[in-house]
């Protein structure tokens, strides 16, 4: 089974595990089996074609995967899925007065 690498804030809908291990054969039905042990990640994971939202990373191993196949990416029992979403901000800056 792969391992997945769940981000601190989607942990609420893994009862706080910062991993878990999915049986797939590619990253579109690890996602789908994600989902279906913890319900509500997908939603937050993938638009409304399917597609891993623009502002997530989805990576096997060290691969991004749309530099792979995307959701097509083949996943072994022994590799390694970490999901990264984007991170925005910038600093704040305080005005002398």
């Amino acid at each position: 089974m792969a391992t997945v690498y769940i981000p601190t804030h989607f942990r609420r809908l893994t009862g706080g595990q910062s991993k878990v291990t999915v049986d797939a054969a590619d990253i579109n039905s690890l996602l789908g089996a994600l989902d279906e042990q913890y319900p509500g990640i997908a939603e937050r994971l993938l638009d409304g074609d399917g597609e891993v939202k623009r502002f997530v990373n989805v990576f096997v191993n060290n691969d991004e995967i749309r530099t792979l196949q995307g959701m097509a990416t083949p996943v072994g029992e022994n590799d390694k899925i970490s999901i990264v979403p984007a991170m925005a901000g910038g600093a704040v800056l305080r005005r002398r007065s």
